[in-house]
């Protein structure tokens, strides 16, 4: 018997996506009520496809991007040659190689060492910060420009992501003990939450991360995206750069730092929103 994608079923699906539902869970939903694994993956792809691209966009400004047409290998950031190591058109990913040399990540580490306080979450009810059980990592910011060093690697950043600096917050530099993690999150603020019109008053809403790895834990620690399936390891020097164009979870953009499990891990966090940044 042939099955047919309902209105009922495509109501039902962004229904699931907009409640943060994750595509394996969907997925696991059809099946058990007796819809054919094609079927529904062809629906889940349709219907997300078509959801996101009736969003509003909240800024007529391009989005931050990576040179990537014609698949090259390497990118010019200006004061150094960034390679291409892997990329998804769902989400707009890309891992990358040599974004900091080796000494540049032990600079970040001995700056940002002495500055280290419990990482805090988005409040998202008032717009304020909040200790959060799902992340147990140690942290800090730098403010825009600070030292030359992080001049430096912003003026990189903005020139390999074609976004102006003044459109980023502060590199954030984390540090995640054996044992520490980050479960599984989006980085974009909740358009339905009370406090987002007080985070989003600064600067709009965020559009973009980059996660550069300062160092290699022994074992665990990578960064995943349970939404493709995609873990990406820990590698000194390199980098995963995410965009949303949306708030919604049809970008599938949710990830997550998987638990380190013997050593510690060193990243430095970038996110990137549609208009200048105000501190």
């Amino acid at each position: 018997m042939s099955q047919t994608i309902t209105p009922e079923l495509r109501a039902w699906i962004v229904q699931q996506a907009q409640a943060g539902c994750t595509p394996q869970s969907v997925l696991a939903a059809m099946r058990r009520a007796g819809w054919d694994e094609d079927v529904a993956l062809t629906a889940m792809e349709e219907v997300l496809q078509a959801h996101l691209a009736t969003l509003p966009m909240t800024t007529s400004l391009p989005r931050p991007h990576l040179a990537l047409d014609g698949g090259p290998r390497a990118l010019d950031a200006g004061d150094r040659v960034v390679q291409v190591i892997a990329t998804l058109r769902r989400p707009r990913l890309a891992v990358l190689a040599n974004v900091l040399s080796h000494e540049e990540c032990e600079a970040l580490i001995a700056l940002a060492a002495p500055r280290l306080q419990r990482s805090r979450t988005v409040q998202t009810s008032t717009g304020g910060e909040e200790l959060n059980p799902d992340r147990t990592s140690d942290g800090m910011f730098f403010r825009r420009g600070e030292t030359p060093l992080i001049e430096r690697i912003e003026a990189r950043l903005s020139r390999l992501l074609h976004w102006p600096v003044e459109h980023g917050e502060g590199l954030q530099v984390l540090r995640y003990r054996a044992g520490a993690q980050y479960k599984p999150h989006y980085d974009y603020f909740d358009p339905q939450a009370a406090g987002t019109a007080r985070l989003t008053a600064r600067g709009g809403q965020r559009v973009a991360t980059v996660v550069i790895y300062l160092n290699e834990p022994e074992r665990g620690g990578g960064t995943t995206f349970p939404d493709v399936g995609l873990e990406v390891l820990p590698q000194r020097g390199s980098a995963v750069f995410f965009a949303y164009d949306q708030p919604d979870p049809a970008t599938l953009t949710l990830h997550g730092g998987a638990p380190v499990l013997e050593g510690e891990k060193w990243v430095a966090t970038k996110w990137l929103r549609e208009r200048p940044f105000t501190p």
